[in-house]
């Protein structure tokens, strides 16, 4: 409780009157969209995400970088197109999340990227399954400055935890964490707050309690629990859990499985944040894995410009008038508690 209280504090402690101001314009602007329709934004992002790499060593299912069935190009985020990223944002910017898919730790310019967006006073975060956080890259991870550092664990002992992190090693992840857990002692730092997020799924739901007891041996700060999205959801699925607290979807009246949350025609996202690709794609959230809704490029156009343009106010104004029209957002969890 201590840690996440501190982890609070942490964000509040990074804003400014601009920022401030900033995220209440964005917030009077979505009220007055939910009241009157009218998808103009006054304001910037609060948050956005940057994907650091598409790449990944493991072979998740339910993962298109897992599965390697990306048809956008694929590749590594260059320390350039951040920068100008940055120069653009950061003013008005309270928080940097560097993902979206792909482990971040495989392109070798991350760290050094936290550590600009630390520079730049920024919230950071990250998450990642943990596979390369060797002596070198721990110590680095602490003194970067990043802020959260979420771990993927979605299991207790290799067999479970190996059904869905496919070609993963428990082991890595637990000395890689155990790594992070002793610099942050060494150097007297309570950054980053470390989380361990269980995936639960039906192949690991029977180790919750199991996973709350790793958490506290290891020493992390907290542990999430967190349900899956699940493509073609039914019945015989692998992955759908048995218990209902820890499944996104329910059964409609049709007996077929739905989401939990109702499709209401607003997403709070479409006015906070959005998510950025590798290579400079502005897209509208972490649902759109394989960038199908390209509303901007930032090697041709400003930030600004993508974000104010027409293609971004059409898709907020669809979003507000036929949001079940759009794909992914009838498997979205906007509305409902992601987290078990």
């Amino acid at each position: 409780m201590l840690a996440a209280l501190r982890d609070g504090a942490e964000w509040v402690r990074l804003g400014n009157v601009r920022r401030a101001r900033n995220a209440w314009r964005i917030w009077r602007s979505f009220r007055v969209a939910r009241r009157t329709g009218d998808p103009r934004i006054a304001g910037l992002p609060i948050m956005i995400s940057i994907e650091p790499t598409t790449a990944c060593n493991l072979r998740c299912p339910e993962c298109p970088s897992g599965l390697r069935s990306f048809t956008r190009p694929t590749g590594n985020l260059q320390r350039a197109l951040f920068e100008r990223i940055m120069d653009e944002l950061a003013p008005d910017l309270w928080g940097l999340t560097f993902y979206f898919q792909g482990e971040p730790y495989i392109n070798p310019g991350f760290l050094d990227m936290v550590s600009l967006a630390r520079q730049r006073g920024l919230y950071t975060a990250t998450s990642t399954n943990a596979h390369f956080l060797d002596e070198k890259r721990a110590e680095a991870t602490v003194r970067s400055g990043l802020s959260r550092l979420i771990i993927s664990l979605d299991g207790t002992d290799q067999e479970t935890y190996s059904q869905y992190r496919k070609e993963g090693e428990l082991a890595k992840v637990i000395a890689g964490t155990e790594r992070i857990v002793r610099w942050k002692r060494k150097l007297r730092s309570r950054a980053p707050h470390v989380v361990f997020q269980f995936l639960v799924v039906k192949p690991n739901e029977h180790q919750v309690t199991e996973a709350r007891t790793l958490a506290r041996k290891v020493g992390v700060d907290d542990l999430w629990l967190k349900t899956a999205q699940i493509y073609d959801v039914h019945d015989d699925h692998p992955l759908l859990p048995e218990q209902e607290q820890y499944r996104r979807y329910t059964r409609g009246s049709d007996g077929t499985w739905v989401t939990k949350n109702a499709l209401e025609d607003r997403c709070w996202k479409m006015w906070h944040s959005c998510v950025i690709t590798w290579d400079g794609k502005v897209v509208p959230c972490c649902f759109d894995k394989d960038a199908h809704h390209v509303l901007g490029d930032l090697r041709e156009k400003s930030f600004k410009e993508i974000w104010n343009g027409p293609a971004y106010t059409e898709f907020r104004r669809q979003v507000l008038t036929a949001r079940s029209s759009i794909e992914m957002c009838r498997n979205c969890s906007e509305g409902s508690p992601v987290w078990a």
